[in-house]
């Protein structure tokens, strides 16, 4: 392959890449938006607003944090409760290590840090499907790079005019509306129905509890309550003339 061909096909793929993300920005880009301008209007610094979506890098778990800061809550508290969040972030890792492995350090590191529930259902399945590593690396980061620099847009843009915005618009409640639009869909799986029901029971009793840490714990056993959910049982029709065929329920079909 000549380099002028591996240009042009190091250019297809980002921008390939870059187009299969596109979707995923519609929903982004205000998702970030407000969190900007909560963070200008909690109480923090523009500047440690703005800094929550360069280092926590995960709208949920940023989320959290804002709040937290917002209400005093201790370091260590937000610390975990963005750790705790941001759990789901090893398996992600996990799925992509055996199409990542051999690569240099610092790509992995880039790679691993822009490894977010988007970055992570646009590439993989490219992974999946190219046998070429180098196109489904580089498509991989086209998607990875424009969602990452469309959220700190949005942010950044959010901290800069939170203050002017008039608090009777009460943007905020865009954040919990958005998440609960996320969450309702796989409430149809068991294991998340039990991890919502666990976490929430907790929360509650756990208001008390100093440093806000009630937070930290209610998301602990929310996350074992769902890993302790067993599996939808596999359901098989009557013998008939024909061969049976297992059928799976619903419940395991969406899990």
């Amino acid at each position: 392959m000549t380099s002028d061909t591996r240009t042009s096909d190091t250019r297809h793929e980002l921008v390939a890449g870059a187009r299969a993300m596109t979707p995923w920005l519609i929903g982004v880009a205000p998702f970030g938006l407000v969190i900007g301008i909560s963070a200008a209007q909690s109480g923090i610094s523009v500047g440690a607003g703005w800094l929550t979506g360069a280092t926590i890098y995960a709208g949920s778990a940023q989320v959290a944090a804002i709040q937290m800061l917002g209400a005093g809550a201790a370091p260590v508290a937000v610390i975990m409760t963005v750790l705790v969040i941001n759990l789901r972030l090893v398996i992600y890792s996990a799925a992509v290590a055996p199409y990542w492995r051999g690569m240099p350090l610092w790509w992995r590191l880039l790679g691993g840090y822009l490894l977010i529930d988007p970055s992570f259902a646009v590439g993989m399945p490219r992974y999946q499907s190219e046998p070429d590593r180098r196109r489904a690396h580089t498509f991989y980061l086209g998607g990875a790079v424009v969602l990452w620099m469309t959220w700190i847009a949005a942010i950044t843009l959010g901290a800069t005019v939170g203050a002017q915005v008039p608090g009777w618009l009460h943007l905020e409640l865009i954040v919990p509306l958005f998440l609960i639009g996320e969450l309702v869909p796989k409430l149809r799986q068991p294991g998340t129905r039990r991890a919502v029901l666990v976490a929430a029971v907790v929360a509650v009793v756990g208001l008390a509890v100093p440093m806000h840490l009630g937070i930290v714990i209610a998301i602990v056993a929310g996350i074992a309550a769902g890993a302790s959910a067993k599996p939808a049982a596999v359901r098989t029709k009557p013998m008939s003339a024909s061969p049976a065929v297992p059928e799976v329920s619903t419940e395991e079909a969406h899990s």
